[in-house]
């Protein structure tokens, strides 16, 4: 059945309309982003096939654009779509979460840390740098590396919290294979890190490990 051959209570455009973005599914707020479905099936459930496919929401946008166009279905125009919508959320909670904005909440600094790396195909290590009051000062990507794994070098991350004037920050990397459970090798980074910054007075309030759909902070599990 075409989406236009529903009645319109359920449709997903009329309902967003009627009632928000909040009263869709997973699939239905999907299948708006991708405008029209394909042959044999409505936009729904393409974006339902996706979504299973894929194992959510967070693996299906976390995938590269080539991954995407293996996908039965998408197109590169729908590819795009998807890209852009993602990249249009992280900016949104980039400016949210701008300069000055002070992070007293955990669980905030880690919805934005996995807005940030969610979808990068390598792995990324980034940091939050903060005032003595914990506002964000910037946000930057330190180093890149693949998707197996990135060298970090305590030194330069010193160096760059000196040159903000940093009094704290939070730093994070992802997972490319999805899992967020940090490894040895990242418990060990982390307690050089703050041992390192610890020499100039900065604090190291937390390390997120970022993974498909979840982020594991170092600091609740007594690793920092």
């Amino acid at each position: 059945m075409l989406i236009r051959e529903l009645p319109d209570d359920e449709r997903p455009r009329e309902r967003l309309l009627a009632h928000g973005p909040g009263c869709l599914s997973d699939a239905e707020l999907l299948a708006l982003c991708l405008g029209t479905g394909t042959r044999g099936r409505n936009a729904i459930e393409l974006a339902r096939e996706l979504l299973q496919g894929a194992g959510g929401v967070a693996p299906l946008l976390g995938s590269d654009s080539a991954a995407l166009l293996a996908r039965p279905g998408l197109g590169a125009a729908k590819v795009c779509q998807l890209k852009a919508a993602l990249e249009l959320s992280r900016r949104a909670l980039a400016e949210e979460i701008g300069p000055r904005v002070s992070l007293g909440n955990p669980r905030r600094s880690a919805e934005y840390l996995q807005s940030a790396l969610l979808g990068r195909p390598y792995e990324v290590f980034a940091c939050l740098f903060l005032d003595q009051r914990h506002r964000v000062l910037r946000f930057e990507e330190l180093f890149r590396g693949t998707i197996d794994g990135a060298t970090v070098y305590p030194r330069e991350v010193v160096m760059r919290a000196l040159a903000l004037n940093a009094r704290a920050l939070i730093c994070a990397h992802n997972h490319p294979s999805g899992s967020p459970d940090p490894s040895s090798a990242d418990i060990v980074l982390t307690k050089r890190l703050r041992d390192a910054l610890a020499l100039v007075e900065v604090r190291l309030l937390d390390h997120f490990v970022i993974g498909a759909g979840s982020a594991v902070s170092l600091a609740e599990r007594g690793l920092i």
